[in-house]
C-alpha cells in the first residue's frame, strides 16, 4: 500500500525528474511546438513542490488536487489544464484516503486520461500525451492481472509508455501547435508523451 506520505515522497522525485530534463523537453517542443515545454513543466513542478511541506497529515485525494490545481495556474499552454485535470481527475477518486493500492492507482490512472482526452478533445494515435498515458495504462493492468508486484507493474507502464513516445515519431501530429506542421511532424516525438513518461518513471522508481 501507498500511504500520503509516501505520495508526497513521489511528487518530489516528480519535480527532480522533470527538472533534470527541463531542457531536453524544451528542446522536443522546440522542432514542433512552442519551445516551452520543459520551462513550463518545470515552473509547475516547482509550486507544486514548494506547496508540499503543508501538505502532511492529508489525505491522498487532497494531495493530489492541490497538485493539479498548482499545475493550472502555473505551467502555461496546453499542458497545465491537461496535467492539471489528470492530477485533480485522479485526485478525486483518491478522496478521504489515506492508503491506496495498485487496483486504486489503475481506477486514478484511468480517470486522469478520462480529463486529458476530456480538456484536450483528443484520442489517441494524435501524437499526444495520450499516445504514451493509454498503453503505460493497458500494459500495468495487464501485468497486475498476472498479479505480478508494483514494482513489476509500474515497471511495465513505463516501457509501454516508451513504445509510445517512439510511435509518436512515426505520426502526424493533429493537436495543438504541432499540427500546423502536417507531416513534418513525422519524425519528431511529442513533447507531453514524453514528460508523462519522465513522471511515470520517476514514480517507477520510488518503488
Amino acid at each position: 500500500m501507498t500511504d500520503s506520505a509516501k505520495v508526497i515522497e513521489l511528487l518530489s522525485a516528480m519535480q527532480a525528474a522533470i527538472d533534470e530534463n527541463a531542457q531536453f523537453l524544451t528542446d522536443l517542443d522546440a522542432a514542433i511546438g512552442d519551445n516551452d515545454h520543459g520551462i513550463n513543466m518545470a515552473r509547475g513542478f516547482k509550486k507544486v513542490g514548494d506547496d508540499l511541506p503543508g501538505l502532511a497529515g492529508k489525505d491522498i485525494g487532497a494531495i493530489l488536487k492541490k497538485a493539479g490545481m498548482d499545475l493550472v495556474s502555473t505551467v502555461g499552454g496546453s499542458s497545465g489544464p491537461l496535467y492539471g485535470t489528470a492530477f485533480m481527475k485522479a485526485g478525486a477518486k483518491a478522496a478521504g484516503k489515506n492508503e491506496i493500492g495498485m487496483e486504486d492507482f489503475l481506477v486514478m490512472m484511468e480517470e486522469a486520461i478520462g480529463g486529458v482526452q476530456m480538456r484536450g478533445k483528443a484520442v489517441r494515435g494524435e501524437k499526444t500525451m495520450l499516445d504514451a498515458m493509454i498503453p503505460a495504462l493497458e500494459a500495468m493492468k495487464a501485468a497486475a492481472g498476472e498479479g505480478k508486484d508494483t514494482k513489476d507493474v509500474l515497471d511495465a507502464g513505463v516501457t509501454a509508455a516508451e513504445e509510445g513516445v517512439e510511435y509518436t515519431k512515426t505520426i502526424i501530429a493533429t493537436k495543438g501547435r504541432a499540427s500546423y506542421l502536417g507531416e513534418r511532424s513525422i519524425g519528431h516525438q511529442d513533447p507531453g508523451a514524453t514528460s508523462f513518461t519522465v513522471l511515470l518513471k520517476a514514480i517507477a522508481a520510488g518503488y
